[in-house]
């Protein structure tokens, strides 16, 4: 892609999802991920009713009555955007594929974390780790992550969602919120969802589309798998063809599912045809 067309591409999108970010995602995310935990404040005089627990007993000792500490939310996020660029991503039957839409969704999330003042990470990953942008604030550091999703070229075709989360294990050491944005046409990675799910805030964004879920009846037709680069000749007349495709489709999504559901981690479908900005907004209010 040409400078000119690129930088057209970013413009294009920020404006769009800086419009969203603005008028409908700051004040859902603002209160939906509340701070990363709570941080030491002071110290008081005890009061009835308070938690026992809190009881700072070293300047209980010292004062000869009983003091408390006092604690409040870290306002402060950090975000991180995990994100498919693998060749399954590429697929589209609509106006936009699914890289196109997995862009806008992943800047409208770091846009909407810029309004909360908090900083914002890119990992892009394949069967490897292809790019980490290590989090940071500003919007000239969310445009620079827009044009890495844009424009960015990965080395492999295949997808390895397992890998990507033991990376995130090693490189995030506080905890954070992160959005693993893919297809999840994949399986096997239930181990390390669960480790990451009980350190950070992990949202799952699946992303599909519908002409991916089965196969029409076409007679004889030559399929590409898209992460192998290898064609295959399909018999789509025969029904025994289509069903295996359509349960193998179903295997991956509902494995999906059940892991998020699983780990404690949140999940949020939406295909191509879609209203992502609808699927979020309803997420978000979830959580609130």
């Amino acid at each position: 892609m040409e400078t000119k067309d690129l930088l057209k591409k970013v413009k294009k999108i920020e404006i769009k999802t800086r419009k969203l970010s603005n008028h409908l995602f700051s004040g859902q995310y603002h209160s939906s991920f509340k701070g990363r935990g709570m941080t030491f404040s002071e110290v008081r005089q005890y009061q009835y009713g308070d938690d026992v627990r809190a009881i700072d007993w070293n300047v209980t000792a010292k004062n000869n009555e009983t003091y408390v500490k006092v604690f409040e939310e870290e306002r402060e996020l950090t975000m991180l955007l995990m994100v498919d660029v693998s060749a399954s991503q590429s697929f589209g039957s609509s106006e936009q594929d699914k890289r196109e839409i997995v862009a806008e969704i992943a800047a409208t999330l770091a846009f909407s974390a810029t309004q909360n003042n908090d900083k914002i990470g890119l990992l892009l990953f394949s069967d490897q780790i292809e790019l980490y942008i290590p989090p940071k604030k500003g919007k000239s550091h969310v445009l620079r992550i827009i044009r890495e999703l844009v424009e960015f070229e990965p080395k492999s075709n295949k997808t390895n969602i397992t890998i990507a989360l033991e990376y995130v294990a090693q490189i995030m050491k506080k905890k954070a919120i992160v959005f693993l944005i893919s297809d999840f046409m994949t399986s096997n990675y239930e181990k390390a969802l669960q480790i990451a799910a009980k350190k950070h805030d992990v949202t799952g964004i699946r992303i599909y589309d519908e002409r991916e879920q089965s196969i029409p009846n076409l007679g004889l037709i030559p399929v590409l798998d898209a992460e192998s680069g290898k064609y295959s000749w399909f018999d789509t007349s025969d029904e025994k063809v289509r069903n295996s495709y359509k349960k193998h489709y179903q295997q991956n999504e509902n494995y999906c599912f059940s892991v998020f559901s699983k780990c404690g981690a949140g999940i949020v479908n939406s295909n191509t045809k879609e209203s992502y900005v609808l699927k979020l907004l309803t997420y978000f209010k979830s959580r609130a």
